[in-house]
Parts: structure tokens; C-alpha cells; sequence
């Protein structure tokens, strides 16, 4: 389920000293967006923030709640993006913290596919 219209205010509001947040409906889920890269999801009101092996260890926190994901052909497909405790919307400091590591790894998996099209490509072609 998408965020809900006070939802996605709500964090607009919490997470404007990032810079540009905006958020968008896509795929039955609701992306979180800050400059053009998607660093977290939402799904039921819930918040979820991009991990990566840089920032796994910095959300262990996080690993109490199950990842989002979703079943295709009976598998379970992780989409790297982990659960935000609840503590972080009263901790507003804190919140920033983690949404600037979730930025950060957003921005790694974004170079990563930048840099692994070109070699696509190579591929295709030979």
C-alpha cells in the first residue's frame, strides 16, 4: 500500500533539512526521494531506508524488523531497503542521520549501475 497523503507530508516535513524531498507513488509502494535519488520506500505508513554493505552495520538496529520485499516465482526478492525504528520520529536528529546513510547508499547503488551499464553494453555487443 502507498503512503497515505498525511504520511507523506508528515515526512516531507521531518526530512526537509536534507534538501529536496519529494515522494512518489510507484509500484503499490510510495518512493522517498532527496535530489533525484530514492533512499527510502514506504509501504503502509511505514518507512523504510536503502541499506547497503557500507551502511548495514550502522542500521543494525534495523535488523530486528524484516526487510521490504516481495515474492516473485515463490522467492522472497530483498529490495536492500530496511525498516526505520519507530524511536526515530521522536529522535528528529537522529532520523537525519539515518536518512543521509540511506542517501549515501543510494547514491553508491546508483553509481554501481552507471558504471556496470557501459560494460552491459560491451557485452551485448560482442
Amino acid at each position: 500500500m502507498v503512503a497515505s497523503d498525511s504520511f507523506a507530508e508528515f515526512l516531507r516535513e521531518q526530512l526537509a533539512p536534507l534538501g529536496h524531498v519529494t515522494v512518489r507513488r510507484m509500484f503499490g509502494k510510495t518512493g522517498v526521494f532527496c535530489d533525484g535519488l530514492m533512499f527510502g520506500m514506504v509501504t503502509d505508513n511505514t518507512l523504510y531506508f536503502r541499506v547497503d554493505d557500507d551502511n548495514r552495520a550502522d542500521f543494525k538496529e534495523a535488523e530486528a524488523y524484516p526487510p521490504l520485499n516481495y515474492s516473485k516465482k515463490g522467492f522472497a526478492i530483498d529490495l536492500s531497503f530496511w525498516r526505520a525504528p519507530e524511536r526515530l520520529f521522536d529522535e528528529p536528529d537522529e532520523l537525519i542521520a539515518w536518512a543521509r546513510a540511506a542517501i549515501a547508499a543510494a547514491g553508491r547503488v546508483a553509481a554501481k549501475r552507471q558504471r556496470a551499464t557501459p560494460k552491459q553494453r560491451a557485452k551485448r555487443q560482442s
